[in-house]
């Protein structure tokens, strides 16, 4: 039997506020296997949810804060190769910006250490933490203005298990 490859799906959130004149990000940061490291909202798709549903979700239980997308900033592809491990992972982010609304008195998902706001500065300035190379590329192209319309991608209801017509 062949070994098929599949990449790892991920979502990502990328959140904004202004605070005291300037443009900060909501981030999260998380203990991992590698030590501690600074990421968006982001995790892993789930079986029976759409990319939205995912980045809602992953937001609520990594930041404890109501997510609702606007758009897609990109989608990007990365291989990670765990420095203590040896393990190699290939990721395919899809990253969403958006609003959050309500913050939930919950706890936050295993692992997950604090959701902070950072000033873009402050994030390029400890890139040796981040999660990814991919944290500072979707901020980059956020702050581009590259954006997509949510209509681009559908999910058909046989993933979500609803009724179809």
């Amino acid at each position: 039997m062949s070994h098929v490859w599949k990449p790892s799906v991920t979502v990502a959130a990328i959140i904004t506020r202004q605070h005291q004149g300037r443009q900060e990000f909501l981030m999260i940061e998380e203990q991992t296997k590698d030590g501690i490291r600074i990421n968006q909202a982001a995790g892993h798709l789930d079986p029976n949810e759409s990319l939205h549903q995912a980045v809602i979700r992953e937001t609520l239980e990594e930041t404890a804060h109501d997510f609702v997308p606007e758009a897609l900033v990109g989608t990007y592809m990365s291989k990670f190769v765990s420095p203590n491990s040896g393990e190699e992972v290939t990721y395919l982010r899809f990253a969403f910006c958006g609003t959050v609304s309500a913050q939930h008195d919950r706890p936050l998902d295993t692992g997950i250490l604090r959701a902070m706001w950072m000033s873009y500065e402050e994030i390029r300035a400890c890139h040796e933490r981040h999660r990814s190379p991919l944290v500072l590329r979707c901020l980059d192209d956020y702050l581009a203005g590259q954006r997509a319309p949510l209509d681009l991608m559908y999910t058909h209801p046989s993933v979500t298990g609803q009724a179809t017509n």
